[in-house]
């Protein structure tokens, strides 16, 4: 991963292949970002005339390079947009300089150090830029992709390694920023410390999440998936437990082997947890884990079946969730419940029609054989509420739905308390993952009753998303406070990236998480 420093250095007489400047949209012109004084005197004051005639605005995202004047050691001045600039005394908000640092780090990609000189006023200053320029730097090591699923002949093999030198030789050309230089930080303070401590653990985590989201389904099936999960948790001091189909079937968790009984990769549920002498209070987090989702019987159409790899952005959440509040030494007790199938048609998957027998005694009818999401999550969060922790919060690419409501880069949340909803969505907001809280309309709840079960996995047609939500509530044990996170937007940017969101997995949910065990943490949670 790309290294973070803190320098002292002026920005001017910093070594780098580029230092990085900010610049904002003017009623005139550009104007130059404070934390830029030393490049902008290298131009004679006349840096923001110099950038507006190579037609910079400072839009946000904005990149425009030139070649550095005399007297600065980098050869290269890059400028990144901020946007308008902001009322006075008000400085740059987190995520304005989020976005600008991961879009100036993508910009040097495959560059050795770049020296970054954004306006950082303060602690929260420094965390933002070096979250953004950490997580802008992301690239997916396609030479890892023959992972533990991976080629199982010589023909394959052979293929795999042919893929593996290309990937390396295409990383020495366009692999990610070596090293990030944060101008204005303060090594020597303990605050500024934390913060990029905090910053690497938690983008490396992200960038985990990230790595599992893109890896092909036919090299990550839920067994690989588990295996993930074991070997970090041996790293970090986590403890895992793994239910086979065998165990499964022992425990009655009809939901996740109903999914998961038409393909020959078998499921998994795998419980991770961190646990801390201190904590007051305890989280469960639950994934949605679908490593790959034809859709099974209810087949998907062509066009919507090619990127449902990502279909387990839920599970990696919670598990780079659970490892990062272990590194981060977060006094909470956090437990991650994975829920990994695969969805697929064949002889022996579950038809519409066909009723489940779930976890804990309720029974299913299964109207869709697409909406199997809602049924592995409901197995598992039942599990975790045997529990009794404090709060469950499920995160899942759940529904279609949610995304004709809310766009793709924003994801809805539901909850059965509304404060504990309202929290939620100050929480994301805070860490920079835009979130919209949803409801769960009483009258919806009638359109999945089935005449033959107690719940169908189907209802209304008209906000389907909150249908999954409602049926999802009615798992949750009672006293609970318990939160859903649909996150089928964000997790998976199809489009060109973006500030620092590349294209293909994103990491969505980590931020929003991690955060709300931090305020766990401290007592509080809404």
């Amino acid at each position: 991963m790309t290294a973070l420093t803190l320098s002292t250095s002026s920005a001017a007489a910093l070594r780098a292949d580029a230092v990085v400047v900010g610049v904002a949209k003017g009623a005139k012109g550009p104007v130059v970002a404070t934390g830029a004084e030393a490049v902008d005197k290298a131009f004679g004051g006349k840096l923001a005339d110099v950038l507006e005639t190579l037609g910079a605005t400072g839009a946000d995202g904005e990149v425009t390079k030139l070649p550095a004047a005399s007297g600065l050691k980098a050869p290269v001045v890059l400028a990144v947009g901020l946007g308008d600039v902001p009322a006075k005394d008000d400085g740059y908000d987190a995520e304005t300089l989020r976005r600008a640092a991961g879009a100036a780090s993508r910009a040097l990609s495959g560059s050795k150090k770049g020296a970054f000189a954004l306006p950082i006023e303060d602690v929260a200053g420094a965390a933002a830029v070096a979250e953004g320029a950490l997580l802008g730097a992301y690239t997916y090591d396609k030479s890892n992709g023959n992972g533990n699923g991976g080629a199982k002949d010589g023909k394959s093999a052979k293929s795999a390694k042919s893929a593996k030198n290309a990937a390396n030789a295409d990383k020495k050309n366009n692999g990610p920023l070596a090293e990030v230089a944060l101008v204005g930080g303060k090594p020597r303070d303990k605050a500024y410390k934390a913060a990029v401590e905090r910053a690497t653990a938690l983008v490396e985590e992200i960038n985990r999440a990230r790595d599992l989201i893109n890896t092909p389904s036919n090299l990550l099936n839920p067994a690989d998936f588990a295996a993930e999960a074991v070997a970090a948790a041996k790293e970090h001091g986590l403890k895992t437990e793994v239910l086979d189909e065998k165990a499964l079937k022992k425990g009655g968790y009809g939901g996740i082997l109903g999914v998961g009984q038409g393909s020959d990769a078998p499921p998994r549920l795998v419980r991770i947890a961190y646990t801390h002498p201190k904590a007051e209070k305890t989280l469960a987090l639950v994934g949605k884990g679908i490593t790959y989702d034809s859709g099974g019987i209810s087949l998907k159409p062509a066009g919507h079946n090619e990127t449902m790899k990502c279909d387990m952005s839920g599970a990696a959440a919670v598990f780079a969730t659970v490892v990062a509040a272990a590194r981060l030494g977060l006094r909470v007790n956090l437990t991650g419940w994975l829920a990994l199938a695969e969805n697929m048609p064949s002889g022996s998957a579950t038809r519409p029609g066909d009723v489940l027998s779930m976890y804990g005694g309720k029974t299913v009818e299964v109207l869709n054989t697409d909406a199997e999401g809602r049924l592995v999550l409901a197995d598992a969060i039942t599990r975790a509420g045997e529990e009794k922790p404090d709060a469950i919060v499920d995160v899942a690419t759940l529904t279609g739905a949610m995304v004709l409501a809310l766009g793709n880069r924003t994801f809805g949340i539901m909850t059965n308390d509304e404060a504990f909803r309202t929290s939620l969505h100050e929480i994301a907001e805070e860490a920079g993952e835009p979130s919209w809280p949803m409801p769960l309309p009483t009258h919806l709840r009638k359109g999945i009753d089935s005449p033959v079960a107690d719940l169908a996995n189907m209802g209304e047609r008209m906000g389907g998303g909150l249908v999954a939500g409602i049926f999802l509530k009615e798992f949750v044990a009672d006293g609970i406070t318990w939160g859903h996170l649909d996150i089928a937007g964000p997790a998976f940017n199809e489009s060109g990236p973006f500030g620092y969101t590349p294209k293909g997995g994103t990491g969505s949910a980590v931020r929003t998480l991690v955060r709300l065990a931090e305020r766990a943490a401290d007592g509080d949670l809404g």
